[in-house]
């Protein structure tokens, strides 16, 4: 089926996931529109990471089924080329090469894996730290960055498959109070372009000023969900008032 801009981009349906006897995801469903971004919040071990790896088939669903722009994540000839040049990923660590500089770091996928022109991809890198807010660390190791700065060319790493949907799995959560922030702005920027974006996160202050929908996860299940405004305001589910009583 081919995907139209009015259906979903991605679209979640009664996913399961088990790893062994543990059943970390019991029937999850939900949809994310173009340009949307949304904020999976929830405690440890609720099946937060679990479900956004599943959208990017880095874990395989036991039942249900993801498609992200008609592409059926669960289907056993799943062309995951296909699949990643439209979604990207950001991770709690960095994973960058150690050996390699900022930049080489951003030109590895497109040169190596869609074979494309290397002047081009350099001049795209470039533009891409710019964007990222680390213009003069083109040459840097990871070595000789922060943390903050290691998770901005992690995304303009992402970015530079030119994907149509960004995944962040808590990608604040291993770093210094004072580099928090210039990661949040980075994702800010990217969301106020249109990108369609869907994080992981423990920041509540970040979700309830860019997220359009917020879902909360426990024990594998949507528990709850809504916009900030009534979601923070209004949640009515016990387990959800506890989780922000906590947090907030």
């Amino acid at each position: 089926m081919t995907w139209t801009p009015d259906r979903p981009i991605v679209s979640v349906r009664d996913v399961h996931k088990s790893f062994g006897t543990l059943e970390v995801l019991k029937g999850v469903s939900f949809d994310v529109m173009k340009g949307e971004v949304v904020c999976i919040i929830g405690p440890s071990g609720s099946g937060k990471s679990t479900l956004i790896r599943c959208i990017n088939a880095l874990n395989d669903i036991q039942g249900g089924s993801i498609a992200v722009e008609g592409i059926e994540v669960g289907a056993p000839d799943l062309d995951k080329l296909a699949l990643r040049k439209k979604v990207g990923m950001v991770f709690q660590q960095y994973n960058l090469f150690p050996h390699k500089t900022a930049i080489e770091n951003v030109m590895m996928a497109p040169t190596l894996v869609l074979k494309r022109d290397r002047a081009q991809v350099e001049a795209e890198a470039r533009a891409l730290i710019a964007k990222v807010r680390l213009e003069g660390k083109e040459d840097s190791y990871p070595g000789e960055l922060s943390g903050g700065q290691q998770q901005r060319v992690a995304i303009a790493r992402s970015l530079a498959m030119n994907p149509d949907v960004m995944l962040f799995d808590e990608v604040t959560a291993a770093l210094d109070p004072e580099t928090v922030k210039e990661v949040l702005v980075t994702i800010k920027d990217l969301a106020a372009e249109g990108m369609t974006c869907i994080l992981v996160t423990h920041e509540m202050g970040f979700a309830r000023e860019v997220a359009d929908h917020i879902y909360f996860t426990d024990r594998g299940v949507i528990v709850e969900h809504g916009p900030p405004a009534t979601f923070f305001a209004e949640a009515s589910d016990p387990r959800t008032r506890e989780f922000l009583g906590q947090i907030l």
